[in-house]
């Protein structure tokens, strides 16, 4: 008997974002379709420009899209009223780029990972101070963090910071935004690592996007490539890797150093 057909949690379908300019229109993302497995982490990579953030945050429903849908678990995101939209939110969210910009510089510690219950109105079983303190262990810190600022933090544990507080509502599914471009290759890898520890402890669904095919190669199960707003080639992150199709891909792949050995 054959083993069942892997779930689909997050499907794209014709994704196109355009944008006005003098004399037209710039399509920056075109008719881009793919989806995600239960599980699974998908990579998504290009260059600056390619399109994959847009897409990204078409998904989540952050940006809207041209044309195209979005179905998560089922339910059609893009046409979801606002109380609909705030209970999928608290099953997807995203951690950025930077570090730096993602944590705002006023707030502390406690009050960034407690922000996602005040936003949406919930007080977590066992108390928030226990969630709190949990969430802070996930990421490999402790409660000695929650009273300090984000100065206060290197960049690899301002990061952690940051997924700690995506985690803290327990969500089925990451968009991963190049989560590790703006730390040093030893801490970035020190990140690369504990994603995919939480992905095997708590069953975690990620997008991964970069634009370095070997850390791709590292994290990911499948990756699509984009170059200027288009889906150039898809496929098992190996097989991609080992024999791609597109003299694009192979241009990135020969372009990004390879991982230090410690990842």
């Amino acid at each position: 008997m054959s083993d069942p057909a892997p779930e689909v949690l997050v499907e794209a379908t014709g994704l196109t974002k355009e944008y006005p300019r003098t004399g037209g229109v710039a399509r920056v993302v075109d008719n881009v379709s793919f989806n995600i497995h239960r599980g699974e982490t998908l990579g998504l990579v290009g260059e600056s420009g390619s399109g994959k953030s847009t897409v990204a945050r078409m998904i989540l429903r952050l940006i809207e899209p041209t044309a195209g849908s979005v179905r998560f678990a089922g339910e059609d995101v893009l046409t979801a009223s606002s109380q609909q939209l705030r209970r999928l939110r608290r099953r997807m969210q995203i951690v950025f780029q930077d570090p730096y910009a993602a944590l705002n510089p006023r707030m502390s510690v406690r009050q960034i990972i407690a922000e996602p219950f005040a936003i949406h109105k919930e007080r977590p079983e066992g108390g928030l101070d226990a969630r709190l303190n949990e969430m802070l262990n996930t990421v490999g810190l402790d409660a000695s963090a929650l009273p300090r600022y984000p100065h206060q933090f290197s960049g690899g544990q301002r990061q952690r910071i940051n997924i700690a507080r995506a985690l803290a509502l327990r969500p089925e599914f990451l968009v991963l935004d190049e989560p590790v471009s703006a730390l040093d290759v030893l801490v970035g890898a020190q990140v690369v690592n504990l994603l995919r520890d939480l992905q095997r402890d708590h069953g975690l669904t990620y997008l991964f996007i970069s634009h370095s095919m070997p850390l791709v190669r590292y994290l990911c199960d499948r990756v699509a490539v984009m170059q200027k707003g288009r889906l150039v080639e898809m496929g098992d992150v190996l097989e991609v890797c080992e024999h791609p199709r597109e003299t694009y891909t192979q241009e990135l792949i020969a372009a990004t150093p390879q991982l230090p050995s410690s990842a």
